[in-house]
């Protein structure tokens, strides 16, 4: 069976790249602007945050819902051995350019360690593998050649991979399946839908009703969950869900997840949810 341990993300390992090399504009998920290279204003000389447990109070909740996938410690730990980026430019620089390439990198390897999980996908594991070998490979460069790798056509060749995998995973549900790939969905009203084995990827849920909806396998690759309503969805062998696309959006005890992820803080405070007006 493969191993997500490293594809998760310790922060304790992290010389806190996520808040430092990543641009991100003022908006309903950060308070602040802040451009590539630039510290946060938050980020403590240990690399924690100092508002951690208030982000979303803060006006932050797009640093609650990110995931490096465990780039942020491979950088830090592996690819620089330790050395921090505040040691210089002859680390920083190259280091915020690695940072970015290393997290995609890992969250093609956790898409297709997700894809070697599915019984029904045994057509195409040994293939799956190969591509994980050749990904991992890829992030075991050093600073310069994985700053160099061609992140668009390894994406695209793991992804021809993933969606076999899918469309024999989604083979097995019975019945008629509906197509939203890459579909405008922001606040679609979907409450109680049989969504199983449904073809989601790339979609635009935001916002949208899923209360009570069936996803069981539906193929939810890059869909944009955020605020998206799952009280009491079933999201039981959902493919290629990410803890970041739970974290995004909006579910309570009674909603299932893949025993991969876990439910999020702010939904175990969460009795049921309001009915739209």
């Amino acid at each position: 069976m493969p191993d997500k341990s490293g594809l998760k993300a310790d922060c304790g390992a992290c010389f806190g790249l996520c808040c430092v090399a990543l641009p991100f504009a003022k908006s309903a998920d950060f308070a602040v602007s802040k451009e590539a290279g630039q510290a946060c204003d938050n980020l403590l000389a240990d690399f924690g945050c100092g508002i951690h447990t208030e982000l979303r109070e803060r006006g932050f909740p797009g640093c609650t819902v990110f995931d490096c996938f465990g780039a942020g410690q491979k950088v830090s730990q592996e690819t620089f051995g330790g050395r921090d980026w505040r040691r210089g430019p002859d680390v920083s620089a190259p280091m915020f350019r690695v940072f970015p390439v290393m997290r995609q990198l890992h969250e093609l390897l956790w898409y297709l360690t997700d894809a070697l999980e599915m019984p029904a996908a045994a057509p195409v594991h040994p293939e799956l593998r190969a591509a994980l070998d050749e990904t991992e490979a890829l992030t075991r460069g050093g600073p310069a050649e994985v700053a160099a790798v061609d992140v668009p056509a390894v994406r695209e060749t793991v992804n021809v991979l993933l969606l076999r995998a899918s469309e024999l995973v989604r083979g097995e549900v019975p019945g008629r399946k509906r197509n939203h790939r890459g579909a405008d969905l922001v606040g679609a009203r979907l409450k109680g839908a049989d969504l199983r084995g449904a073809n989601l990827r790339g979609a635009c849920l935001i916002g949208a009703d899923l209360r009570k909806a069936d996803l069981r396998s539906a193929d939810l690759i890059g869909a944009d969950l955020r605020g998206a309503e799952l009280a009491g969805a079933d999201l039981t062998g959902a493919l290629f869900l990410t803890q970041a696309q739970a974290d995004a959006a909006r579910g309570d005890a009674a909603t299932r997840l893949p025993a991969a992820l876990a439910a999020p803080a702010h939904w175990t405070s969460r009795r049921t949810a309001p009915e739209p007006t």
